[in-house]
């Protein structure tokens, strides 16, 4: 069952208002679907825009943010809960723990360590959750195609890479995601399983 789901994406809203409206859509799907968020706690960027739609569907938004970045006046201060935590590491562990299952929206490195750190746990059987990208105007095509590449040079095995689940549009892959099913692999050490 999915409580509420974390949304990893950027402090910035991007050149191409498309991200913005995706955000905004991923919130109010989010919320319709009775879910609640969990997020970094900022106020600007995509975050701030994801945030509102929640709050705006009537659901609750949880953020966690480092206390360097909150006295930088980025911290959301109208959202349901905000937890003000000592770094980034405490963030993501406490961001894990809140959550039921993953979306990354567009976003830059911060983004792209949130989501692999949170794919790699699952990958090591840490968790068996889900994890997804919404892909707001092919913005993760070259990426889904390197992951691919990845596994054709024998890096990733393929049922972990299926692990990621993408689709382009918010209320679908919220709704995959209520329905995702995690695979049965083994955990996987270097070249052998266990």
């Amino acid at each position: 069952m999915i409580r509420a789901l974390c949304v990893f994406c950027g402090s910035s809203p991007g050149f191409d208002p498309v991200h913005g409206e995706a955000a905004r859509a991923l919130g109010a799907a989010i919320a319709a679907a009775g879910i609640d968020l969990v997020y970094g706690g900022g106020k600007v960027g995509l975050m701030g825009i994801v945030a509102d739609a929640v709050m705006a569907g009537g659901r609750r938004a949880t953020g966690v943010i480092p206390r360097a970045l909150f006295e930088l006046e980025v911290g959301h201060t109208g959202l349901s809960e905000l937890h003000v935590v000592a770094s980034m590491h405490e963030r993501k562990a406490m961001m894990a723990d809140l959550s039921d299952g993953f979306i990354a929206l567009s976003g830059g490195i911060g983004t792209f360590e949130e989501l692999f750190e949170i794919w790699t746990w699952a990958q090591l059987g840490d968790h068996a959750k889900p994890v997804a990208l919404l892909n707001i105007a092919g913005f993760y095509d070259k990426l889904a195609g390197f992951l691919d590449d990845v596994v054709a040079a024998g890096f990733l095995r393929a049922v972990h890479r299926d692990m990621l689940m993408m689709g382009d549009e918010p209320a679908a892959l919220v709704a995959r995601m209520r329905d995702y099913t995690p695979p049965v692999v083994a955990k996987w050490i270097g070249d052998r399983e266990r």
